[in-house]
């Protein structure tokens, strides 16, 4: 984002940064919920966004190219794996089950940012939004990836860091869930939490017998 920002002659700041996720947050929200496609919820991110950084806002087309070209491009030459990541598989592995990803994303970039970050192969089957048609929290996309991996979804664990989307939406649909809070925002009266993925194994030993 800082990157990206710079690119707009724009010096990164708390306050336009926290702009930009609440306006990504509001849009995504709409995509989530069918009211507009992938491709307009993300100009519509850029047409409120651009304005409040001085940026001229073009048309379809070069808001189309904008975001492909500049912020895309940006993130991806950002994509980092987490620490705690390498750890956590060798938990899961260790405890005999099996992972499954299920992302409100788009197929391409997600299996892209798996081979980036090296895990495509280590981690699947991989269940997006953009192929399902439907995001989380709709409990019909947490059941799509538990009859991919064919067990229940009781016998599933969901870990994911958007406590309505993942963890709401996840028990919604009669899955476990844990709530990833990497950065302590809560609900902190949320009994099923971690800061790190460090800390799964102890939520792993209930899904043992489910496998998954």
């Amino acid at each position: 984002m800082a990157d990206w920002l710079r690119s707009l002659g724009r010096e990164p700041d708390e306050a336009t940064q926290s702009a930009w996720s609440q306006i990504e947050e509001r849009h995504h929200a709409d995509w989530r919920a069918g009211l507009v496609s992938h491709d307009e919820h993300r100009r519509r991110r850029l047409r409120d966004f651009l304005p409040l950084v001085d940026s001229p806002v073009g048309d379809d087309a070069a808001l189309d190219e904008q975001f492909h070209r500049d912020h895309l491009t940006r993130y991806r030459r950002h994509w980092r794996a987490f620490d705690d990541v390498e750890a956590a598989l060798a938990a899961i592995g260790g405890a005999g089950l099996r992972v499954g990803l299920l992302t409100n994303g788009m197929p391409g970039q997600q299996n892209a940012k798996l081979e980036v970050l090296g895990l495509a192969g280590r981690v699947g089957p991989v269940v997006t939004a953009g192929e399902l048609g439907l995001a989380k929290p709709r409990p019909e996309a947490f059941c799509a990836i538990c009859d991919r991996l064919g067990v229940e979804p009781a016998a599933t664990l969901h870990v994911g860091d958007d406590h309505p989307v993942d963890v709401v939406g996840a028990r919604a649909a009669g899955m476990p869930a844990v709530h990833l809070d990497r950065h302590d925002a809560g609900p902190h009266d949320e009994p099923h939490r971690m800061r790190s993925l460090t800390r799964l194994p102890r939520f792993l030993g209930a899904q043992v017998s489910g496998r998954s």
